[in-house]
């Protein structure tokens, strides 16, 4: 019995350990969502702002003006570019993200057909582990405090290969954040860039390399801001489900921990009495030989 007490008591101990631990990451990644939000919001905003620019001037080139970016091709090699976390701990953040890839890639007749990469460890890990066709082989790592030169690199070979007409399109998978609760995966097709929608401002532009020129400069530009803005969302997407998932975990160890007090109060409660009945016997043998 004292083996079986002893063994319940460092179960309980060990939870508790573990409670305190999610609890504590739990408290942090309520406050990294808090930062986060704030700071995809105030992107959003300047977003907006880019996004009337770029097609104010676009506009202004008139539709007989052209551009591979701007212009629709037949498809015969697509690229996926999967936007993960660097670190798990985050429920089924990362596992959604790759079951909307595999039924998108049912399309496809073979691995010919599409490129994939990855944005996080995690994706990178997965599409190794898989050997699906990739356009580079580094980790793009995704930081906490996203930082906009992060996905530079990438987003330029990935413009690279459209011109060169590697791949015909670029479509994004993320986790699109809409509050601490919920999150949606989003399938959203980057390359071509056929919805400029931003506001058109009544501003007469001066460009100095010409109109032409400037589109050129200002459309990878724009591409890499929207990357960089879908990462910041996904970011928020994942400080959230990592905060539920330690919030759940907490509770699940905290109904643990009941569980097993009750059994330890109740085993020790047995105990106790069996020590009892053992010394009244013991007391009652005695005085019976008296």
């Amino acid at each position: 019995m004292a083996n079986s007490l002893r063994e319940v008591k460092i179960r309980i101990d060990s939870t508790k350990s573990t409670a305190q631990t999610t609890k504590a990451m739990y408290m942090v990644s309520q406050s990294k969502v808090r930062k986060a939000e704030r700071t995809f919001k105030d992107y959003q905003s300047f977003m907006n702002s880019i996004s009337s620019i770029v097609t104010s001037v676009v506009k202004k080139a008139g539709k007989e003006y052209s551009h591979p970016l701007l212009t629709k091709r037949e498809i015969k090699r697509t690229c996926y570019l999967l936007v993960s976390s660097d670190r798990g701990l985050a429920g089924a953040y990362n596992a959604n993200i790759f079951k909307e890839f595999e039924e998108q890639i049912k399309k496809h007749n073979s691995k010919n057909d599409f490129f994939v990469s990855a944005i996080g460890k995690k994706g990178f890990n997965y599409i190794q582990k898989k050997g699906y066709p990739t356009l580079e082989n580094e980790v793009t790592y995704v930081r906490d405090d996203v930082m906009f030169e992060d996905v530079v690199p990438l987003t330029k070979l990935i413009v690279e290969k459209y011109l060169r007409e590697e791949i015909d399109s670029l479509v994004i998978i993320y986790n699109h954040y809409i509050n601490t609760l919920t999150q949606e995966v989003v399938v959203k097709s980057l390359l071509p860039i056929l919805n400029l929608d931003g506001e058109l401002k009544p501003i007469d532009y001066e460009y100095e390399s010409g109109i032409e020129r400037t589109i050129e400069m200002m459309l990878p530009m724009y591409l890499e801001n929207m990357v960089y803005g879908i990462i910041l969302d996904a970011k928020t997407s994942e400080h959230s489900a990592r905060m539920n998932s330690m919030r759940n975990a907490s509770d699940n160890a905290d109904e643990v921990i009941g569980k097993l007090q009750l059994l330890y109060n109740r085993a020790r409660q047995s105990a106790i009495t069996t020590e009892l009945i053992d010394i009244i016997g013991g007391a009652n043998a005695i005085g019976g030989q008296e």
